[in-house]
């Protein structure tokens, strides 16, 4: 579902081309545009994925099937959902499915779906779908491809709490799919903002 129309900011599509973008996740696509403020020209780039999922995968006590992985963008290992990609030809719950399967070895006898989020549209023009599997259980090995390590453990929901205050967990798409299964901080987060300023 895309957003509403709106005359008054709506920028006009004059021309998209494509460039090479040496990226293995994204499609670089160049727009020219006409600012509908001041018709001045502008070109604005476009990194086109696939669509994301996120899984909030729950087991029988209501915890939550956490991994941990390598993210070479911070360098470090990160705290998260499981997740990924939607491969050609799937819905976005096939895609959940499988990660789910994939990255951790359990499999859901419960799915709902929770919505979907804009990872970032100033420059990225698809979705991360968030998935609810409820009272998931082992049913193989990981299958983890070639560039893949994780580790798997369930957190409480006090568990998760820690982690956000403690920074530990911190990943935004994580963090917009757990926070549509779970109460995950008090207002204002007065920790996160003395957090931000160091």
């Amino acid at each position: 579902m895309k957003g509403r129309q709106n005359k008054k900011l709506d920028w006009q599509l004059l021309a998209s081309r494509y460039e090479e973008a040496g990226f293995m996740l994204f499609e670089k696509r160049i727009d020219t545009l006409r600012n509908p403020r001041n018709e001045q020209v502008f070109e604005r780039l476009v990194l086109e994925s696939v669509d994301w999922v996120n899984v909030v995968a729950l087991d029988a006590d209501g915890r939550s099937l956490m991994i941990r992985q390598f993210r070479f963008g911070v360098g470090y290992t990160t705290l998260e959902t499981p997740g990924g990609m939607v491969d050609a030809g799937e819905t976005s719950r096939q895609a959940a499915e499988r990660e789910l399967l994939e990255e951790t070895g359990y499999r859901a006898a419960r799915w709902d779906y929770l919505g979907a989020v804009e990872p970032n549209p100033a420059f990225h023009n698809h979705l991360c779908h968030h998935w609810l599997a409820s009272d998931v259980a082992p049913a193989s090995a990981q299958n983890l491809g070639a560039g893949e390590a994780i580790d798997v453990e369930f957190m409480s929901a006090d568990d998760i709490r820690r982690a956000i205050a403690s920074g530990e967990l911190r990943h935004a798409l994580a963090l917009s799919a757990l926070a549509r299964v779970f109460s995950l901080w008090s207002l204002p987060n007065l920790q996160g903002a003395s957090d931000a300023s160091q």
